[in-house]
């Protein structure tokens, strides 16, 4: 198996004709995605404590202003792939500062009366760190006196132990402020789902694809994302109402809750005299997903419309500058307005024009092929589809509304993936009858159908090396095409798989450790439930008392009908044992790195009766492998 290969001639023919159909450049975006730049780090890379590379911008040397667009990149993705190289901190009014190109995301620093207000620590505390010092290396040094997760996705979060602490949060010293209903969503997301969206994430955001033309560009969103040490502590305060306001360090701020849009659990702010709109991350430099490749709730685009129109309302007669969490800020209260007017329209759009051919009897496949912007929104550059695409947001609508079912009984109860390849390949005249075709194919630049057909011999035959390699470069050429970040690293990553797939692990490869050691009692419960592994519980039932030695509280664990329950309430004198111990230790043996025995041992966890019991009970939770695979059975 060989590595990437070059653009083919259909490929190279593609992308000429994207440069034909492209908004006017103006130049607009470049001037102030470098406005009120500040200084950034001399080698920018970060590292962690181990010396092993948590950031390098550094790889994307080869996107420097002026280098010409390779074939192997969608013209238009090259010109968000450059704007999203461009790092450092940047002014964006008087008392706010943005560090942008640490992350996927922004990490904004508002000066208090006595410190830093932090907006969304990124996903890794290094990155954060870094950003921090930066900031303090030419602001001036002062203490994080706040921080606020303006929503529930990891890369808003997972890097606060890089600019506070637990203990100092703990003691009072610095304010955690989030949305209504932060954790649950933070947790559902990133732990009950965890092992599953991580390895979808490591295709979306091409994590482990080789930096280069050929390889990963850009995200859309942002450049990539880090992969240092990821954490959360949970708020001390919520907003719970629109508009609700808050003095932070001095500094007023006018919150609106936005349930339902960018994430479950989201906020844009105010900031009065500063005379600052923070749109957190509804209104970015693109189209937005209203469903993630990566899993996650089908989003409301009706409520996402709505909040962006309110916003309006709400702030933008005094607005003069407006900035996000993530690309650059927008100043001048005319040129926000018709941004966020432009934007909410974009997801009303798709969501009425979706339904509206949905009750003609379209399918969402059907639909997503049909529909097109219109031309005052196809015009901007912020409508583009770098992240989300106007073809699989048509599809999320569909979804939420009427499910993945698109009322063909044909569609109804198909067979599953390997068993349907099986029967394909064999209708099809056999394996080699199949790749024979789809070559023909391939030369002809039907590189869709080519992914789809090869796919059946895949499925029917992993084994199959020239299968794998037809289907590698047909998801490479699809890559190359691809407008948006995540189709394109979706599509590199398939190819790089067939052609290298992962070796076996004797032992399950986790994820989501950092957070779990950080989630409250019950939602470690939840996880637990999700683990249990139903059939091979059976009949088997189990009442285990739970009594956390640190906090004090006490819960009942029970098994039945193959499901589990949690009950916060006073020991159960029936249940078969009791287990005292931490929550933190508790977290320690859901994931792995200790035993009941060995915490018992240690004097760390103590059980009362059927201990036995206790470890039937753990042997029944399964143990999840991120590197599950995706493109092969």
């Amino acid at each position: 198996m060989q590595g990437p290969k070059e653009a083919t001639g259909a490929t190279i023919r593609a992308q000429a004709h994207v440069c034909g159909h492209l908004p006017a450049e103006t130049g607009e975006d470049f001037e102030n995605a470098r406005r009120g730049f500040i200084a950034t780090l001399p080698e920018m890379i970060v590292r962690n404590a181990a010396g092993g590379t948590v950031w390098d911008m550094e790889q994307y040397a080869f996107e420097a202003e002026g280098n010409p667009v390779p074939d192997t990149v969608n013209p238009s993705l090259w010109r968000q792939a450059q704007l999203n190289a461009l790092h450092g901190l940047f002014k964006v009014t008087e008392g706010i500062y943005q560090v942008r190109g640490f992350d996927i995301s922004n990490i904004t620093f508002i000066e208090g009366k006595t410190g830093f207000i932090v907006i969304d620590p990124l996903i890794s505390s290094e990155v954060a760190r870094a950003a921090l010092e930066l900031a303090w290396a030419h602001l001036g040094e002062r203490p994080v006196v706040a921080v606020i997760y303006t929503h529930s996705h990891v890369d808003h979060y997972g890097g606060v132990r890089g600019v506070t602490s637990d203990e100092e949060v703990a003691a009072g010293k610095v304010r955690i402020i989030a949305p209504e209903g932060f954790l649950e969503h933070a947790v559902s997301e990133n732990v009950l789902a965890g092992t599953a969206m991580t390895r979808r994430a490591m295709y979306m955001y091409g994590a482990l694809l080789p930096r280069g033309p050929r390889g990963h560009v850009d995200v859309g969103l942002g450049k990539a994302t880090s992969m240092g040490s990821v954490g959360i502590i949970p708020p001390t305060e919520s907003i719970t109402h629109s508009p609700q306001t808050l003095t932070i360090d001095g500094v007023e701020f006018v919150f609106q809750l936005t349930p339902d849009t960018e994430a479950p659990s989201e906020m844009n702010f105010f900031l009065p005299a500063m005379k600052a709109l923070c749109m957190a991350e509804n209104c970015s430099a693109h189209l937005h997903n209203l469903y993630t490749p990566r899993g996650a709730q089908v989003r409301d685009a009706k409520a996402w419309s709505y909040y962006i129109d309110e916003a309006i309302e709400l702030f933008t007669g005094e607005t003069d500058v407006m900035f996000a969490c993530h690309h650059w800020p927008r100043w001048g209260q005319e040129t926000a307005v018709t941004f966020l007017r432009k934007q909410r329209d974009m997801y009303k759009y798709i969501h009425d024009q979706t339904l509206r051919l949905a009750n003609h009897g379209l399918t969402p496949l059907e639909i997503a092929e049909q529909l097109e912007m219109p031309p005052t929104l196809a015009s901007e550059w912020y409508a583009r589809g770098y992240y989300g695409t106007l073809n699989h947001n048509v599809k999320a609508v569909y979804q939420r509304y009427l499910g993945w079912f698109d009322a063909n009984p044909a569609h109804l109860h198909p067979l599953p993936p390997v068993e349907a390849a099986g029967r394909y390949v064999a209708f099809m005249g056999g394996a080699e009858a199949v790749l024979e075709k789809a070559r023909d194919s391939f030369d002809k630049g039907d590189y869709r159908w080519v992914a789809e057909v090869v796919n059946h011999v895949v499925f029917a035959d992993p084994a199959n090396q020239a299968a794998r390699a037809l289907q590698a470069d047909a998801l490479e050429q699809m890559g190359y095409q691809a407008e948006s970040g995540p189709w394109r690293n979706f599509y590199l990553c398939g190819a790089q798989e067939l052609r290298h797939p992962w070796p076996a692990s004797p032992t399950p490869r986790t994820a989501a450790a950092g957070q779990v050691r950080a989630l409250p009692e019950p939602q470690l419960f939840d996880y637990m439930s999700v683990r249990l592994n139903g059939q091979k519980a059976g009949a088997r039932t189990f009442a285990i008392n739970v009594h956390f030695t640190d906090s004090g509280r006490r819960f009942l664990l029970t098994v039945e009908n193959a499901v589990m329950h949690h009950y916060e309430r006073p020991v159960l004198e029936t249940a078969e044992a009791t287990v005292a111990l931490t929550r933190a230790d508790l977290a320690e043996l859901l994931i792995g790195s200790r035993t009941l025995a060995d915490l018992c041992e240690l004097g760390r966890a103590r059980v009362d009766g059927a201990r036995g019991s206790v470890e039937e009970l753990l042997s029944l939770l399964d143990q999840f492998d991120v590197l599950f695979n995706i493109v092969e059975p």
